[in-house]
């Protein structure tokens, strides 16, 4: 835990986040054999919030390291009370099991202290009312599903391996047939939202601050360079456009800003198979008054 705390975040954030995959599967859906996962009525090809996330969270462990105050609640594998019992554990107290309670006079300090140790709890928050209980606190940083800006239509190749698991299969000569799932080219767009009063409100805000903010811009900017996969293929952050409020309350509504930005396709006929065969703008003028636009990328 740091000694001093930065100052929470005191401007909203609305932003369109562009990103692309080829030859790859940028979300598989584990209930329909893996495949892209798709929007049935459109065809148009969705990636989660919680894939997007999981990203950004992987993003800054290998970032960040073991830097205090930058720990990965959500990570791979973790056992959330075992996160927990570190917030009892610095205020040398015990859980109790039984109730699953937290005791009165600590709860609030084991929440903020929760907050200043992970960075994903700051950004997006947690339920931590578990058996081990440290409470729960709303994140201002959320995202929408991305959904493709056309429909897609994935491929399902066929493969075969060279090696075999044991003795048997190979006197059997067997060469299983495996299948994997690609799309061959989707433009993907998400949205997202930055709530400052979930960071800065002096008893529920998680402490999210400026240096929280540029390290989430750096995730986004370069998190699939570090995601590289075959099952994943070629995925590149396209563009992020920020709007920014003055105020941390907002100086317009979200969804109008977000309009703003269009995606449409270049001259050209035939499937799209590159950034190159759309054209991507944004209407800067006549901009709400307390509102700047930022090109992150």
């Amino acid at each position: 835990m740091t000694e001093t705390q930065p100052t929470p975040i005191t401007h909203r954030y609305d932003f369109v986040f562009l990103f692309d995959v080829r030859n790859g599967n940028p979300n598989g859906d584990p209930d329909a054999g893996n495949m892209p996962r798709m929007d049935p009525e459109t065809a148009h090809g969705l990636v989660t919030d919680v894939a997007i996330k999981r990203k950004i969270r992987n993003y800054v462990a290998m970032a960040k390291g073991d830097a205090p105050g930058y720990d990965i609640y959500m990570r791979d594998g973790a056992v959330l009370n075992v996160q927990h019992r570190k917030a009892y554990a610095h205020f040398g107290i015990e859980p109790d099991t039984k109730t699953k309670k937290a005791p009165k006079d600590k709860a609030e300090e084991l929440t903020r202290w929760m907050c200043s140790n992970f960075f994903d709890i700051r950004a997006f928050g947690a339920v931590m009312s578990t058996e081990v209980n440290a409470g729960q606190v709303r994140g201002p940083v959320q995202f929408t599903f991305a959904e493709s800006i056309e429909a897609i239509v994935p491929m399902e190749i066929s493969i075969t391996r060279s090696s075999v698991t044991n003795e048997r299969d190979a006197l059997q000569n067997d060469r299983t047939m495996g299948r994997k799932h690609i799309v061959p080219y989707g433009l993907y767009r998400a949205h997202g939202f930055i709530n400052a009063r979930l960071a800065n409100d002096a008893r529920k805000g998680t402490g999210f601050s400026d240096a929280d903010l540029a390290l989430l811009w750096d995730a986004l900017a370069t998190m699939f360079d570090h995601d590289r996969a075959a099952a994943r293929g070629e995925m590149t952050a396209r563009s992020l456009i920020v709007f920014k409020h003055d105020s941390d309350l907002g100086n317009a509504p979200a969804h109008k800003l977000l309009e703003r930005v269009t995606v449409s396709r270049a001259e050209g006929e035939g499937p799209a198979r590159g950034f190159g065969d759309y054209v991507v703008t944004v209407n800067e003028a006549d901009l709400p008054p307390g509102i700047t636009v930022e090109h992150k990328i």
